[in-house]
């Protein structure tokens, strides 16, 4: 018994004293924590300069785009073929990809041979040998009657621009094809497989070997967006945002990179940790000062790794007794293979001692034990130098996301790390420790690169069919300049129709005298009140104005307008309208004041007999009080003040919030005779010349006139581009049939608009994986101010999948960039719309005035313009281009139509001043 512990000491002593050894002579591969966060670190460095424009040139880590967009969702289906192109046999493949819902595919493959002569040959040489293997495969299937879309895994380094194109940039491992390098390979192959008649294949997609194994894992897993290599070489590809990749036009979603990082440490950035042995291997490899990092990790080279130290160690006399023996001086004798078998649990030592003896050597025991642990150091090392540069693309991608936490999924393939026993784990581990803000998982692709071929091809050909589908959707939107033109002259003439006696009654556009027949001079000055109601808030002012300064002092009060009192009895609304003005009274200290002037600012439309007399037309915007359609708005205030008996106003106008922006613009600019409103609802308003309007007697002068133009196009003239979203969004409103321009236009709609489509988009599959979630049926859930918000130039895809998820969507990348397109077709056919309208009243003046070229200002009110990221310049764009005979200046009015309202009461009390006088 003591006997056996004595040994058992002996042999545990022999292997400490060889690891010591070994650690001594190989101390400068050891490496340190704080040295792989430095690489990290180096290695996110030349990520960048890969991405930029200017610094790419002259980057080792290429960063290549792969155009590869999106992962697999699960929808894909259909037959495909796939080639795996990139070491020492080559595979053909046809993939079945299953029903949509399944995650089913079904592979046959068939290894064809790539001969020396052939990888060291032509290009055209090897082109054909392939075509010539896929010909073959394809006849012993019973395949050359079908047309298949193909996808190629070409692992080597290319410069793509776009999926189904490669310039291959060099060749790796041992292959040396001649007249290839700076030539499109899949022009190439296509080119070969023409020549087979009887086949009929397409070549779809190019996709490195290292994408397609991230395409393969992300098929399963829809979290895996970064794809490793550690093979026969190495890489890794990533999903990168498309606003970091300055070699690709475009901000929007996301594209593979491939990071070719093979290259790193070509430009001398490693050689604080490239040892004696890398540099030898190097220079006896077949691309010298090429592949560097790869030249220190990849299976290719491991095994030579070893063999150049166990040399160097026998030469030292640290092992085999200083004999040396011709397997040591055989370049490629030691093999990764025997690595990995050296380094297996409990068997490795013996498997060491019969792989030296069938070498030639005769080991000791001791030879043994160092010599598995070179092993150990060499593997180790590649681990390690694996995990820094994967640590920083992973660190990146968290980054890019502005997580604090990332969860995500890497999908791994290739011999080393599925044969070495010990290798996942060590690189599980350092990974984990280097990104400890990270929940990776690893996954390993079991069905190969080829696989990922199709799965890239599979992906492409359902988003060109989906790409179809969506264009045909958003094209409805699309309006061309005839359209825009016609818009412009249908307009005109519904607002001559409007103007005159005999076809008022039948006009869309109603052209409703405002009795609003001057500007401000600048000489108004007193003390007026102003009402502001058009929406779901009612607004209560006092305006101060003092004379020849310009100058307007402001106090306000803002109340609600609940449901039931927009949707109740005509009385019940007045009488809150007078509750709120009396709690503004008594807020202001002002309630047992003189008889205050008073303006009222009336969004609805209405006929108007006087300057303050307006008969209520008919309601918009979600109001539907009883009783007051057909009925004097100005009379049923003056009632409702009666009633409540505790104050009398002096109501001296109703106007349009339309005309109080004109009026407020007006007061600052001179050149103002337009208001335009694009908000919740959408007007405008002008001056016109008293002798175009038939409905009031005298012909001397201008007078405002209210347009009305949101029910332009309720006869039908606007119905060659509404389209079938329009009609649900009519359909489902309180006014069917009513208000069809300011549908298209306004911000109460655009959101409802949007909705129904996303509603058709995603019954056809072609958003939110096809489910429609209950939020997305609820009417009214897709507010404007969401398009607002989306369409935001400086808003990430990430902040737009928040939104989205805000309102029950779980989007993906893909589905936010569709919803961001759909929101912008719909709010450019708004703007543009809105413009071809604003042009026909701006000709109209410069027609009127009879000048060649007219100055005019347009005022301006409205969330719509003043917050949608887009509308106000395609607006303004549209106006330019469809009458470019006016300079139209847009004027924001800052303090909405309340002021307006005032200034109107302040302009009419001077004209009465001066009649009186």
């Amino acid at each position: 018994m003591f006997a056996v512990h004595l040994l058992a000491f002996y042999f545990s002593k022999l292997k400490e004293d060889q690891i010591k050894k070994v650690d001594r002579f190989l101390y400068h591969m050891r490496l340190s924590d704080d040295t792989l966060l430095d690489l990290m670190t180096r290695f996110q460095g030349e990520m960048e300069k890969g991405l930029g424009r200017d610094t790419h040139p002259t980057a080792c880590v290429k960063m290549l785009p792969t155009f590869v967009r999106s992962i697999p969702d699960g929808s894909e289906k259909g037959e495909f073929l796939a080639l795996d192109l990139g070491g020492s046999k080559f595979r053909v493949l046809t993939v079945q990809v299953s029903e949509e819902g399944k995650r089913n595919v079904h592979m046959e493959s068939q290894f064809y041979p790539t001969p020396k002569e052939i990888i060291q040959g032509s290009s055209s040489q090897l082109f054909d040998y392939v075509a010539d293997c896929v010909a073959d495969f394809m006849k012993t299937r019973n395949m050359t009657h079908k047309k298949l879309p193909l996808g190629l895994t070409f692992s080597f380094p290319c410069h793509q621009t776009k999926l189904e194109e490669g310039i291959l940039l060099s060749w790796t491992k041992k292959f040396k094809v001649r007249g290839a390098q700076d030539t499109n390979v899949v022009s190439s192959l296509s080119k070969s497989l023409k020549r087979h008649k009887d086949i009929d294949v397409d070549v779809l997609a190019l996709v490195n070997d290292t994408v397609a194994t991230m395409m393969t894992c992300a098929y399963d897993d829809p979290y895996c967006e970064v794809g490793v290599i550690i093979g026969t070489g190495t890489n890794a590809c990533y999903m990168e945002d498309m606003s970091n990749i300055d070699l690709v036009e475009g901000d929007e979603g996301r594209m593979c990179i491939n990071t070719e990082w093979g290259a790193f440490g070509e430009d001398g950035s490693l050689e604080d940790i490239r040892t004696e042995f890398d540099r030898e291997i190097d220079l006896g490899s077949i691309n010298p000062g090429k592949q560097l990092f790869e030249k220190m990790i990849s299976g290719l080279y491991l095994g030579e790794l070893v063999r150049l130290i166990l040399l160097k160690m026998t030469k030292a006399g640290l092992l085999f007794r200083g004999e040396k023996s011709s397997v040591l001086f055989t370049k490629g004798k030691i093999e990764t293979r025997h690595v990995a078998a050296m380094e297996k649990y409990k068997e490795g030592l013996q498997n060491t001692r019969e792989i030296l003896r069938e070498m030639g050597l005769e080991p000791s025991e001791e030879d043994c034990v160092a010599v598995q642990h070179v092993c150990t150091i060499v593997s180790f090392r590649s681990a390690n130098l694996l995990a820094a540069a994967l640590a920083a693309i992973l660190t990146r991608l968290r980054e890019n996301k502005k997580l604090t936490r990332l969860r995500t999924t890497v999908g791994m393939d290739g011999t080393l790390y599925k044969t070495h026993p010990q290798y996942p784990k060590r690189l599980h581990k350092v990974v984990r420790k280097l990104v400890p803000n990270c929940d990776v998982r690893f996954l390993l692709s079991e069905s190969g690169s080829a696989k990922g071929a199709a799965m890239v091809t599979a992906v492409a050909a359902r988003l060109q069919a989906q790409r179809k589908l969506i264009d045909e959707v958003l094209s409805q939107f699309q309006l061309t300049r005839e359209h825009l033109v016609s818009v412009k002259s249908k307009m005109r003439a519904e607002m001559d129709y409007g103007l005159k006696k005999a076809t008022q009654p039948l006009a869309t556009v109603k052209m409703l005298p405002t009795y609003v027949c001057a500007m401000p001079d600048g000489t108004e000055k007193g003390k007026y009140l102003a009402l502001d109601l058009g929406g779901t808030n009612f607004r209560v002012l006092l305006v101060k104005i003092r004379s020849g300064r310009r100058s307007v002092r402001m106090y306000n009060k803002i109340f609600a307008i609940p449901l039931e009192i927009m949707q109740g009895t005509g009385e019940e609304l007045f009488d809150h309208i007078v509750h709120c003005i009396a709690d503004f009274l008594d807020y202001m200290g002002i309630k047992g004041a003189s008889s205050l002037p008073l303006g009222f600012t009336f969004s609805f439309p209405c006929k108007q007999t006087g300057l303050d007399k307006g008969i209520l037309v008919e309601w918009t915007k979600g109001f539907k009080a009883t009783d007051c359609e057909g009925e004097d708005v100005v009379e049923m205030l003056r009632e409702a003040i009666k009633r409540r008996n505790e104050f009398e106003l002096d109501i001296v106008a109703v106007v349009n919030d339309t005309v109080g922006t004109m009026m407020t613009c007006g007061y600052e600019d001179p050149d103002c005779e337009i208001g335009l409103i694009a908000g919740t609802g959408s007007n405008v308003c002008y001056m016109e010349e008293m002798g175009n309007i038939e409905l009031v007697d005298g012909d001397e002068g201008k007078m405002c006139i209210n347009t009305e133009w949101g029910g332009f196009g309720d006869n039908g003239c606007l119905d060659e581009i509404r389209t079938q979203y329009d009609v649900e969004v009519d359909e489902g409103s309180l006014n069917p049939g009513k208000q069809r321009y300011e549908k298209m236009t306004s911000g109460m709609y655009l959101g409802e608009i949007v909705r129904q489509i996303l509603i058709d988009l995603t019954k056809h599959g072609l958003l939110f994986r096809g489910q429609i979630s209950e939020r997305l049926r609820t009417r009214g859930i897709f507010e404007t101010k969401f398009l607002s918000q989306i369409e935001s130039d400086r808003l990430a895809l990430l902040q737009v999948r928040r939104i989205l998820q805000q309102l029950g969507l779980d989007s993906t990348c893909d589905d936010s960039i569709v919803v961001k397109e759909v929101c912008g077709a719909v709010s450019r056919r708004a703007a543009q719309l809105c413009g071809a309208g604003l042009a026909a009243i701006v000709e109209k003046r410069r027609e009127d005035r009879k000048v060649e070229r007219l100055k005019i200002t347009v005022g301006v009110d409205g969330t719509l313009y003043k917050l949608h990221p887009h509308f106000s310049r395609i607006l303004r764009e549209t106006v330019k281009d469809l009458a470019p005979q006016c300079d139209v200046t847009f004027m924001l009015s800052e303090d909405g139509s309340g002021k307006g309202a005032a200034l109107i009461t302040a302009v009419a009390k001077r004209l009465q001043l001066r009649k009186d006088n």
